[in-house]
């Protein structure tokens, strides 16, 4: 990693997990595989960012800690990378255990339990798919008709998303997602966080 850790991606241990190597890696993986509008790609960092806007949309009195989860839910593609869904499917439970592997890892690292609880699950589950519904229909090209046969009806969200469906230049969405964390990991210490 850049912050000179080693990282095992067999076997990760918390201790190797650094937010700036995370901010980094999200920053440059493009979401759609790159196939989307604009001049920037749509960073998975940007879509992280998204999703816990969302999910503290859908509960607005979501503690710091909750919060967090939203936005570390696809933390492990900062080494990975975003597979699509019907190609994750494809290559089976190896994929799914290395990614398990580093999400608690990377949940450990930062005062999370190694994996989250049911109704935490649903809650990223819910705004992860929102997330997606937009993705689709704003930036990949997909209609309606497409995205809801695909990810099903989307959610009614009453939350102004601001430039969240806009791609960013990299180092923007990289600041952003680091200014986000630590403001969640402060709120977890105490310190408020809107």
């Amino acid at each position: 990693m850049l912050s000179g850790r080693r990282l095992d991606l067999l076997d990760p241990s918390p201790i190797d997990v650094e937010i700036v190597d995370i901010a980094h890696g999200l920053a440059r993986v493009a979401r759609w595989n790159g196939q989307t509008a604009g001049p920037q790609v749509f960073s998975v960092a940007q879509h992280s960012l998204l999703v816990e806007a969302i999910g503290g949309a859908f509960e607005p009195g979501l503690a710091a800690a909750g919060r967090l989860e939203l936005l570390l839910h696809d933390a492990p593609e900062y080494v990975i990378g975003d597979i699509i869904s019907p190609f994750k499917a494809a290559i089976g439970h190896s994929y799914k255990a290395v990614e398990t592997r580093l999400l608690a890892a990377i949940r450990l690292r930062f005062g999370l339990t190694p994996a989250p609880g049911a109704a935490m699950q649903r809650l990223i589950k819910r705004a992860d798919r929102l997330s997606a519904y937009l993705e689709a229909t704003r930036l990949a090209g997909f209609s309606q008709v497409e995205a809801v046969r695909v990810f099903g009806k989307p959610d009614r969200l009453d939350a102004d998303l601001g430039t969240l469906l806009e791609p960013w230049p990299t180092a923007e969405a990289q600041s952003a997602f680091l200014a986000r964390f630590h403001a969640l990991a402060d709120a977890q210490q105490g310190v408020p966080v809107s």
